[in-house]
């Protein structure tokens, strides 16, 4: 097998003939503020929050969306940011880590956490803290799927969950339901209660109060 790279190809690289990628512009309302930028329609939204809106809270971590580490909320469901070509989703809302944390109404005051980042710190659901934003925004649209009736793959009766929106999550629930974020510190027990904790503080609401739930700016 020949392992020498063509030249042809090198020399093509090198031609400063060679035509750019044209860019495209795209919007993102990202935690409830537009963005508007020009970027390489090949750009991923991972990177397009990370390198070009310094949006650092989404992690890459495999880069192949099996880690989690790069969830974000996408008009209110949790997706895989790397995964996502930022030019998909032109004029839709995203929120990060950075967008979920409220004002107080009193100047001077600290930040107001989401329920779901103080139940994390109280429950220490996390050790390194690299996965823990991407934790955080996919136990919130976890929480918000469980809300409208969406079964998981452990679910006993999946008749019931239609019927039965917002019922207390087992622990097998959440575990399943959240599978598809790995902490390799192992925070996995600490992590089940924090989203327990917020759970409980989630029931009850209702579709008026969605917009609070994934922490869209006021």
């Amino acid at each position: 097998m020949n392992d020498q790279i063509n030249p042809a190809i090198l020399a093509e690289s090198d031609n400063p003939a060679t035509p750019a990628v044209p860019t495209l512009t795209v919007t993102l309302q990202l935690n409830g503020v537009p963005r508007t930028l020009q970027i390489d329609p090949r750009t991923t939204l991972l990177d397009a929050l990370r390198d070009h809106l310094h949006a650092t809270g989404a992690k890459k971590g495999c880069d192949h969306g099996q880690c989690g580490s790069c969830t974000v909320l996408l008009e209110g469901r949790r997706i895989n940011s790397c995964l996502a070509l930022a030019v998909m989703h032109d004029g839709e809302r995203i929120v990060t880590i950075e967008g979920l944390a409220r004002a107080s109404a009193q100047e001077g005051q600290a930040p107001q956490l989401h329920p779901m980042q103080a139940a994390f710190l109280q429950h220490d659901g996390f050790q390194c803290g690299y996965c823990t934003p991407g934790q955080i925004c996919s136990a919130i649209g976890m929480l918000e799927e469980a809300r409208h009736g969406a079964p998981s793959h452990v679910s006993e009766d999946l008749t019931a969950w239609p019927e039965a929106p917002g019922a207390p999550l087992s622990d097998a629930e959440i575990r399943e339901r959240m599978s598809g974020n790995i902490c390799r510190c192992a925070a996995y027990p600490n992590i089940v209660e924090a989203i327990k904790q917020a759970a409980m503080i989630d029931s009850g609401k209702t579709d008026a109060d969605a917009d609070t739930l994934i922490g869209d700016a006021p």
